[in-house]
């Protein structure tokens, strides 16, 4: 430790010696009011005295930190050798440079315009050429791929009857409709009937030893009128989509039942009868000019049947007398309907924008 009691040492003699560089100056000038030696007395010719330089003030250094008493843990907390000064135009570690290279030149707003640009200045003449924009190109949602407005629709179809018991109805008929709009439309029906007994005709009679009493239908016709309020789409195995409807149908006209004679040595006779209708039916398209159908229509008609008391020679022998003695009923022909429908014209065109 004796090498940091020696430095402590001599910075304190040169303390000393700054501080006596420093005081000498002010002890050297004279006194306020106190004149100087050789100076004329009062009375005389004065002088004004001579003016004494001011001295030059003297950087007083840093006065060291003293040691710490004792003499065994002594730390230097302050450096001895002074760090380099800078040059001015480089800047060191610790300072940052926010000025900008003297040797560059100023920035030209043109210049740099024209370089990132060479033909911004270019006005080329020629005809403008205008790219045509129309409403195909934007789509939002699919249209229906069919449309039924003002085209004929000519529907052949096969049907059964389904809530009768004791005698079976095959059908065999079409209708030509014509759509007004997409969804409405007005059409005539034509149907010929085929029946056919079933097995509880034969059950009743053995069992019972009498025949059971019923008609035949031969014929009908309609006015009907069609609305479509339900249109719709599925997938097939997520590969086709089909596109379906469900069309719902009201109608009046006309038909003709037949009684069937429970002996078939007395005459039977017919009916001709008022046939409301109602029904729905579903409609699967498959092209522009065919679509498949099957539905579910109810002939409500008050038909008239073969009295009881009837006898071969006696009494309601004739046709006559049996009609004008029928016992009468409100019938509900309920019959499962399928076919097909070709639509004419064959295509159509889109009127309304996709």
């Amino acid at each position: 430790m004796k090498p940091l009691r020696m430095r402590a040492f001599h910075r304190s003699v040169v303390l000393v010696v700054g501080v006596a560089l420093a005081a000498a100056p002010a002890l050297a000038q004279p006194k306020k009011g106190a004149p100087a030696k050789g100076a004329p007395k009062k009375g005389g010719n004065k002088k004004p005295p001579a003016a004494t330089p001011a001295a030059t003030p003297t950087a007083t250094p840093t006065p060291a930190p003293a040691p710490a008493p004792g003499g065994g843990g002594e730390i230097e907390m302050g450096g001895d050798e002074a760090k380099p000064a800078g040059d001015g135009t480089q800047p060191t570690g610790d300072e940052i440079d926010m000025g900008a290279p003297e040797d560059k030149p100023p920035a030209d707003l043109t210049q740099d315009l024209g370089t990132a640009d060479p033909n911004a200045g270019v006005v080329k003449v020629g005809e403008i050429k205008r790219t045509p924009l129309s409403w195909k190109d934007i789509l939002v949602v699919v249209r229906k791929p069919f449309l039924k407005a003002r085209r004929t629709e000519l529907s052949p179809f096969v049907g059964t009857s389904m809530n009768d018991n004791m005698i079976r109805h095959y059908a065999v008929g079409g209708e030509l409709a014509y759509y007004l709009t997409d969804v409405l439309a007005v059409g005539v029906e034509a149907i010929y009937y085929q029946d056919s007994f079933r097995e509880p005709f034969d059950l009743v009679a053995r069992q019972a030893r009498r025949l059971p009493t019923v008609n035949q239908y031969n014929w009908s016709g309609a006015l009907n009128f069609h609305y479509v309020p339900v249109y719709g789409k599925f997938a097939i195995l997520d590969h086709r989509i089909v596109t379906w409807e469900v069309a719902f149908t009201a109608g009046i006209g006309a038909g003709q039942s037949e009684v069937i004679p429970r002996d078939t040595k007395l005459p039977g006779f017919t009916n001709i009868l008022i046939m409301p209708n109602l029904g729905a039916n579903m409609r699967f398209f498959i092209a522009k000019w065919l679509t498949i159908n099957a539905g579910i229509r109810d002939y409500i008609f008050y038909d008239k049947f073969e009295p009881l008391m009837r006898t071969v020679g006696g009494e309601n022998a004739s046709a006559e007398d049996a009609k004008a003695k029928a016992d009468g009923a409100l019938i509900n022909n309920v019959m499962f309907q399928i076919g097909v429908s070709f639509w004419l014209p064959t295509s159509f065109e889109y009127t309304t924008f996709r």
